[in-house]
């Protein structure tokens, strides 16, 4: 068997090798409807790690939020569950249980035992897309969970997604340290000096709830005086780096996910930051 064979193998699909080759969009909806692996999220990251590692170049939407709900014979929207089970400290209950009820999670039990809550909880599968990485945060690293299929319940309801903004570049070329010291003070930077980006890429998360645009290839501008305080060094914060997964988790509705075979970029749908813009500006007109 090929890489590519042995990969989608381990994964379990039980769908021709081939279709895997076609379209990224078509084959990954292909596969998400004739494959029986209840873990959406996880089929998708080996697609993409195999069209990876086999140097092709993909833009996928975040298809970790691809809902996997349907009918039953009432006519009732139905969707996949999960038995939840999180050993915490006690002191991090507080943290976790406000996150899982923003996530649509109904606590079925908890226990104490030897200073750590064992809670048990029942949570739609599209929940937990995006939790491991904010229960890792909220415990410190002290926190174990685990969970299974738990069957179909009615759907209930949307769930709401990141709070935070991101920094949009609205320029191409090459960054440097002025540009991404200026936009630091905005946010969490994605990015370090000398990096190739172009207008629309995600550089940055913004500190607020809006996107905001900025231009960390801004150069410093030059002149034969010299004020005071100017020419102190730039302090850099290390920018935050992204897997495949949390990628995938990070991303809104109008963002990307872009692999290639030397990088993992995120983006904007709509490069044209003027073009974003009057969408913005439609979107509140309708909304009015």
């Amino acid at each position: 068997l090929s890489r590519l064979e042995t990969m989608v193998l381990m994964a379990g699909f039980e769908m021709p090798i081939r279709a895997i080759r076609e379209q990224v969009s078509s084959a990954i909806e292909l596969i998400l409807q004739q494959s029986r692996l209840k873990d959406g999220s996880r089929k998708i990251t080996y697609i993409t790690e195999v069209q990876h590692m086999e140097g092709d170049v993909i833009t996928t939407q975040d298809l970790f939020r691809f809902e996997q709900t349907g009918m039953d014979e009432n006519g009732k929207l139905m969707e996949p569950m999960e038995a939840l089970t999180i050993d915490v400290p006690q002191d991090f209950m507080g943290a976790v249980m406000e996150g899982l009820g923003l996530r649509k999670a109904e606590l079925q039990n908890m226990t104490e035992m030897a200073g750590y809550l064992r809670m048990e909880f029942k949570i739609p599968a599209r929940g937990l897309i995006g939790f491991r990485n904010q229960f890792l945060t909220d415990t410190k690293g002290n926190g174990i969970m685990n969970h299974v299929f738990a069957g179909y319940e009615e759907y209930k309801g949307e769930i709401p997604g990141r709070t935070r903004g991101s920094l949009v570049a609205f320029e191409t070329g090459e960054t440097t340290s002025y540009g991404i010291g200026n936009a630091q003070e905005r946010g969490t930077m994605f990015v370090v000096p000398a990096e190739k980006i172009y207008e629309g890429q995600l550089v940055g998360e913004n500190s607020r709830e809006d996107d905001m645009d900025v231009n960390p290839c801004k150069k410093k501008h030059v002149s034969n005086m010299r004020a005071s305080g100017s020419d102190d060094a730039i302090r850099l914060i290390p920018p935050q780096t992204f897997s495949l997964e949390q990628a995938l988790e990070h991303i809104n509705d109008d963002e990307l996910v872009e692999v290639t075979t030397k990088s993992i970029r995120m983006r904007k749908k709509v490069l044209d930051r003027l073009e974003r813009g009057k969408m913005r500006g439609r979107m509140k007109n309708v909304q009015a």
